[in-house]
């Protein structure tokens, strides 16, 4: 056998080799594998689709603001809100219904949902929000504290006490060792703002974010009080989003400087 002969496998093993490097390499680009888009992103990584978020009432104004900033970031994009009580919130999540992200006015409604197994991951506190008096716009019944509100003839709404703000009202209430019978309990913090606005109520105890967002129809009244139920909201990204990409891209909005920019702007406390 000559040299050229013997080197003959060698060679073929080497053509081989190289080949099943080269048909590695194409299989690897093919299949998307290299790709951080997931669910609802686009061949570069970037959020398509409907990102469908669970909020807060008390997020509505904030919120809206940060999905049109979100959706001119990326086009193509839309976010579909649900605002409303924390609880019916998580209890519509619990109950199967589709939905991205979670942004809760409490911890306790979102164990709600992480006990059911139904977050991606650990929730983490982005605002913090605190209570507030809405007075009749320009307070005619001279409301200055808590104390004010337990007035004989005082027509008050207050949130259920199942909701958040409702819960933040009774450790508010129970701070200053006073008892206050509203003439209705409202499913969500908005609808109690709304009574007022109306003149429905003489006052409703809210969230300062309430009363910064009427703009006028109401009167703000603090109380110190507020300082003992102050509320941490939490937000996660939810195990069964059909828009994995997208919820993530919302959360990291919400968390960037823009949007804790216009979270201050609406009168959110920093966590």
């Amino acid at each position: 056998m000559t040299r050229t002969s013997r080197r003959a496998p060698r060679r073929l093993l080497a053509g081989i080799g190289a080949a099943a490097v080269l048909l590695a390499a194409g299989a690897c680009s093919s299949d998307g594998s290299g790709d951080t888009g997931g669910s609802g992103g686009g061949a570069s990584g970037r959020p398509t689709g409907t990102v469908t978020v669970f909020a807060a009432a008390s997020l509505q104004e904030s919120f809206t603001t940060l999905g049109k900033t979100f959706e001119k970031r990326y086009p193509g994009t839309k976010v579909a809100f649900n605002f409303g009580g924390s609880d019916s919130l998580a209890a519509g999540i619990t109950g199967g219904a589709p939905a991205d992200v979670f942004a809760s006015a409490s911890p306790r409604t979102m164990k709600t949902v992480t006990d059911a197994g139904d977050a991606a991951g650990t929730p983490a506190t982005f605002v913090r929000n605190r209570l507030e008096i809405a007075a009749l716009q320009g307070n005619p019944d001279h409301i200055s504290s808590l104390k004010d509100l337990t007035r004989s003839g005082l027509k008050v709404v207050l949130c259920a006490e199942t909701v958040p703000c409702g819960a933040a009202t009774r450790t508010a209430l129970e701070a200053s060792g006073l008892k206050l019978t509203p003439v209705s309990y409202e499913q969500d913090v908005k609808s109690a703002l709304t009574k007022v606005e109306l003149k429905e109520a003489d006052a409703a105890v809210v969230y300062r974010t309430d009363v910064k967002a009427a703009g006028g129809k109401v009167e703000g009244v603090e109380f110190p009080e507020s300082a003992e139920a102050v509320n941490d909201y939490p937000i996660v990204r939810l195990k069964n989003a059909g828009n994995a990409s997208g919820a993530k891209a919302f959360l990291a909005l919400v968390n960037s400087a823009e949007g804790r920019k216009v979270l201050g702007a609406a009168g959110f406390l920093t966590p």
